[in-house]
């Protein structure tokens, strides 16, 4: 089995977290079972966030009753404190506890600091000396914000997009966490759904000893790949690297990891989706992509004014407009038959 140390927080679990994100898209019946049996089967860390709807009360009525067996860390999108508190208090409520191991700034835009006009920080200390929280994290999808982050020395871990599309940067980022002592969390290990090799994606984040991915899980599917992992770590071969090699070439340039954080769209366009449609057709083929539906779904791209939000909003600096227009051009193409999924 693998084992990763979250940095000086001293929490140590195996290379396995659950990302509960997912879970969201399932009933509460399923998304307990699936947690109940993660937690059977040996995954004890669980990251959610306030943002991420019902997720929060679907780990609370999981682990009620059990909690100091599993480690939870969510998150809060508040700017200012009221908003913090306001999340915090709701966090612990929905969770049924009356603490979070860790609890993080979410992607917010800037790094929060002792005694600045936000407050933020402050109150992450305040929180943890009352108990509420017992270790302070940060997430971002800037590497600029990601690296001030670290430098500041303020924050126990970070949570960064990270998978073997990694570039030299985000490398650093990792490398930077292991020097500072900072327990380093990996968000996206999947690419938002373009890696479709777990094994693979194990396998290149199993070279970081520091890192610990948390694997978004909404099927029995895919959560028994990841239990059969703690047993039998994959290893990087030749064939991995091969494969590896290949997704790189193939992904390289603009695309969308479908992070979300450009949503929502006035237009109602479903933008993580359709920005990156064309790669989820060929990646990734499934029949639901070409339902009448998601047709109707895609056709709202038609609809785009332009506004520039999207893009505005985006951690990549993707042109987002100019990419949902590719992906509808392609879509209509494989839609008519003119070119084929493969």
């Amino acid at each position: 089995m693998d084992s990763v140390r979250l940095g000086r927080t001293g929490i140590t679990v195996n290379k396995n977290g659950f990302g509960a994100l997912p879970i969201q898209r399932v009933s509460v019946e399923e998304a307990v079972r699936l947690l109940k049996k993660a937690y059977d089967n040996g995954i004890i860390y669980f990251d959610t966030a306030r943002f991420y709807t019902d997720s929060e009360k679907k780990i609370g009525q999981a682990f009620s009753g059990m909690r100091d067996k599993v480690f939870i860390a969510s998150k809060t999108t508040a700017e200012n404190t009221e908003n913090f508190w306001r999340d915090l208090h709701q966090s612990l409520e929905d969770l049924k506890t009356d603490y979070i191991d860790v609890y993080q700034h979410h992607n917010i835009p800037f790094v929060p600091k002792p005694g600045d006009d936000t407050g933020l920080y402050d109150a992450m200390l305040e929180a943890k000396e009352k108990g509420m929280i017992r270790h302070i994290g940060f997430t971002n999808h800037r590497l600029v914000v990601a690296r001030e982050a670290i430098e500041s020395g303020l924050f126990e871990t970070l949570q960064f997009p990270f998978s073997y599309l990694a570039s030299d940067k985000d490398i650093d980022i990792v490398e930077r966490c292991k020097k500072a002592d900072m327990g380093f969390v990996c968000m996206k290990a999947l690419a938002g759904g373009l890696i479709t090799n777990s094994a693979a994606a194990y396998a290149y984040i199993a070279q970081y000893d520091n890192a610990l991915p948390i694997w978004g899980i909404q099927r029995d599917s895919e959560l028994d790949e990841f239990i059969s992992y703690i047993d039998n770590p994959p290893r990087m071969t030749d064939e991995i690297r091969e494969l590896i090699d290949r997704d790189k070439k193939e992904l390289s340039g603009d695309f969308c990891r479908g992070c979300g954080y450009c949503m929502p769209c006035p237009e109602g366009i479903q933008i993580p989706t359709a920005a990156r449609m064309s790669l989820l057709l060929r990646r990734a083929p499934s029949s639901r992509n070409l339902t009448k539906e998601m047709q109707d779904e895609m056709k709202r791209i038609e609809n785009c004014r332009h506004c520039d939000a999207c893009r505005k909003k985006c951690p990549y600096g993707l042109d987002t407009p100019a990419l949902l227009e590719k992906n509808y051009e392609d879509y209509k193409r494989v839609v008519s038959g003119v070119i084929q999924v493969q």
